[in-house]
């Protein structure tokens, strides 16, 4: 089965990914794998707080990934993936393809800001030609009803 990787995290526009690699999952007959990435500098403190903060961030991330899995799964028929992994984001994201021979899309969200399409879009087309799979971005300020026009 072709699996489609999205990145958690923070930003808003993680929204719009989340639903378009539901979405093209569904009518695909696919899958959704769901990446969180814990940076390591969050832990750079004592063995113990830092064992603690890891704890809250997981603990953090499987609430997020919860809300985010309901919606998929009644709204969508999918059921998805959590995959928590330390490290840089890059990094991570390329170790988990690598991993998985059944990602076949990374989908990511583009910010919609004067900041740009955030750094995780930006650091990967500069490195596009590396990947071993497509990428697919996401504009964050797509409405719901374009997003399934093109799903």
């Amino acid at each position: 089965m072709r699996k489609f990787l999205v990145v958690l995290d923070d930003s808003r526009e993680c929204l719009n990914a989340m639903r378009f690699a539901a979405m093209r999952a569904a009518h695909t007959g696919g899958g959704v794998a769901i990446l969180s990435i814990i940076p390591p500098d969050e832990f750079n403190h004592w063995i113990g707080v830092g064992n603690v903060m890891r704890e809250e961030a997981r603990e953090r991330i499987h609430a997020h990934f919860e809300v985010f899995a309901k919606w998929m799964r009644d709204k969508q028929g999918i059921d998805p993936e959590l995959v928590i992994r330390e490290g840089q984001p890059m990094d991570e994201i390329m170790a988990h393809v690598l991993a998985d021979s059944e990602i076949g899309v990374l989908v990511l969200g583009a910010g919609t800001d004067k900041k740009g399409p955030g750094p995780l879009v930006t650091q990967l087309s500069r490195s596009a030609g590396n990947l071993p799979i497509p990428v697919t971005i996401v504009p964050g300020d797509l409405s719901k009803e374009k997003l399934e026009a093109i799903t």
